[in-house]
């Protein structure tokens, strides 16, 4: 099974949904930079973009009680080729339903099973490692993404009462696995790695878990120039403090994944600096940063938009555009040894300043 993304033809159309508080400062400098990176230059035609913006978020919520609108995942289906997401959250909206009818229903209503957690160093003084150069922290995080304890299987017996009970399903179905765990061995192979590592807790989760093991074994052994092995999931975050070389693509289930997938953006200076994919492989996808609103520093102009700059070069990788995903994370990794970054990096920079250093910045590489 190879990876199928889209085609790499020169267009596509691209639904941007901003959301709430700094995502709606972030999304639009991370467009401004695909649309530097796409643009007609010298040396080619460029790519055609066309962007989409939807207004779903707290602001609509509040307003008309609409979250994701009827229609709304059969349009993204077939009307887009991929999603730039911003972020959801408001505190006007204590129980945030908005941003799970939203976020978890494409999820789940686009099959997007596949959350992909780039983990990548792009300067050692980000890191809380002692001694670690950017070549010791590269990896990718595989977690299933549309299973497990996030379905919301479970309930409340006798609520709100001293005998109360609340339980929770774990729910695993050997296609989720079967497909999680293969889609990580194929992007072994595609990028030339040599170590998937699957990670669960089956000496305690001995059912649910017992399906990844008899699974993983099976899918390992068609993979022979791979070097697979297993780790329960304390024993893993350990390992990837001790020693994140030993790393290069890791795989588990969707609470674990949510989990390990923080810890490895911390190991490479934090949320602000990670982006992620929730991917099904030739579908629409969706592609946003990890960081979350946080409505404390909106509309300050002081949120960094690296996070979302660096989700738009998966987005351009699924895409097939792969000089112009490699150009945005070369200007990412400028901006930050240059310490043109906000101020969360240690710099001094505000948003939109950041941003248009990005767009020359790749918009000069282009036409050098």
């Amino acid at each position: 099974m190879a990876i199928p993304l889209r085609d790499g033809g020169p267009a596509a159309r691209i639904a941007v949904i901003p959301g709430d508080g700094i995502g709606k400062e972030v999304t639009p400098e991370a467009v401004k930079v695909i649309k530097a990176v796409c643009a007609p230059t010298k040396r080619g035609t460029g790519r055609n973009m066309e962007f989409v913006e939807f207004d779903w978020g707290a602001d609509k919520y509040l307003k008309e009680k609409v979250s994701l609108p009827p229609g709304a995942v059969e349009m993204l289906r077939d009307e887009f080729d991929a999603i730039l997401f911003g972020a959801l959250g408001d505190p006007r909206v204590p129980s945030n339903q908005h941003a799970a009818d939203i976020l978890l229903g494409l999820r789940f209503k686009l099959d997007l099973y596949v959350n992909a957690r780039p983990v990548e160093l792009y300067h050692q003084k980000f890191t809380p490692l002692r001694d670690r150069r950017e070549e010791d922290i590269r990896m990718m995080v595989f977690r299933e993404n549309t299973e497990g304890l996030y379905v919301g299987v479970g309930g409340f017996f006798k609520k709100d009462t001293p005998d109360e009970i609340a339980f929770q399903e774990d729910v695993n179905s050997r296609k989720g696995v079967e497909r999680i765990i293969r889609y990580a061995f194929e992007y072994a192979r595609a990028k030339g790695l040599k170590r998937v590592c699957m990670s669960d807790k089956s000496n305690a989760m001995t059912f649910a878990h017992d399906l990844w093991q008899r699974v993983f074994k099976q899918v390992r052994a068609e993979y022979a120039d791979i070097d697979s092995r297993h780790l329960y999931i304390d024993t893993l975050a350990m390992e990837m403090i001790r020693d994140p070389r030993q790393f290069d693509v890791i795989v588990t289930n969707n609470l674990f994944g949510d989990i390990i997938s923080d810890l490895g953006a911390q190991l490479a200076g934090g949320l602000g600096l990670a982006p992620s994919g929730n991917i099904h492989p030739g579908r629409t996808s969706l592609f946003e940063p990890v960081h979350g609103s946080a409505p404390n520093i909106a509309g300050k102009g002081i949120a960094n938009p690296l996070g979302s700059v660096l989700a738009s070069a998966m987005m351009l990788e699924f895409l097939g555009w792969h000089p112009e995903a490699q150009s945005l994370r070369a200007a990412v990794k400028a901006a930050v040894h240059e310490n043109f970054v906000t101020a969360d990096l240690g710099g001094d920079k505000s948003t939109i300043q950041v941003g248009d250093w990005l767009a020359a910045s790749v918009a000069k590489n282009l036409s050098d």
